[in-house]
């Protein structure tokens, strides 16, 4: 299955000339690139995962943890041991990657399927971040608003334990699809059905602990609205 371009627009090929850097320059299938910061900052809101890459002595590795953003910054949080931790803490280049997929493109040939999708990719080095306390609460507002507020906060143990991490959206590019197949002229009269199939995240109702007596506050019960 390969990537189907959507067919060039004025607007898409504007922005597919800024790329902040080479390597954040999209070559394939250029004219899906988008290097606006409204676009960065929304696929990142999006997601409650990203995927982090980088390499050390014994190999490659991409391991997914939570995330959010704050400004111009993407934020990760983990324990002070593990080696994602660690490594990033010693400056090394990371890659890291969101993805939204948002339906299947069904074209009337096998080769030209694809998806219609959102998806960023950050380049550079992480920094700590001192202020942890502000950081975590601004995780849980992006987990659900208000609830910084109602949860208790991190004890001074808890705190020493984890380290907060940040890498810069300066060198960021996304790269986003929508629309119908595109199929070629050839094959446009072949009887076989064509369009998408959408894809989306759904909100269910909330799931209370059995042992919690406590209202469920507003954002538990708006949660599915």
């Amino acid at each position: 299955m390969t990537a189907t371009p959507k067919p060039a627009t004025a607007a898409t090929a504007a922005t597919a000339s800024k790329a902040p850097t080479d390597r954040t320059r999209i070559r394939r299938i250029a004219e899906n690139a988008d290097y606006q910061r409204d676009t960065l900052h929304a696929v990142l809101d999006a997601a409650y995962v990203c995927h982090v890459a980088f390499v050390d002595d014994k190999g490659t590795h991409c391991i997914p943890t939570a995330c959010w953003r704050e400004g111009e910054h993407l934020y990760i949080h983990g324990s002070n041991g593990g080696r994602l931790i660690k490594l990033l803490a010693k400056g090394t280049q990371a890659c890291v990657t969101v993805t939204h997929i948002d339906g299947l493109v069904l074209a009337r040939s096998a080769f030209h399927h694809s998806m219609n999708y959102r998806s960023a990719m950050v380049y550079g080095q992480f920094e700590k971040v001192d202020d942890k306390a502000a950081a975590l609460d601004a995780f849980m507002r992006h987990l659900a608003p208000g609830r910084e507020q109602q949860a208790r906060p991190g004890s001074s143990k808890e705190l020493a334990a984890t380290t907060v991490m940040r890498i810069s959206l300066a060198e960021a590019a996304c790269k986003v699809r929508s629309g119908g197949p595109n199929d070629d002229t050839d094959d446009l009269h072949l009887p076989v059905w064509a369009g998408v199939l959408p894809l989306a995240s759904l909100r269910l109702a909330p799931v209370p602990d059995a042992l919690c007596s406590v209202p469920a506050p507003d954002y538990v019960q708006n949660w599915a609205n």
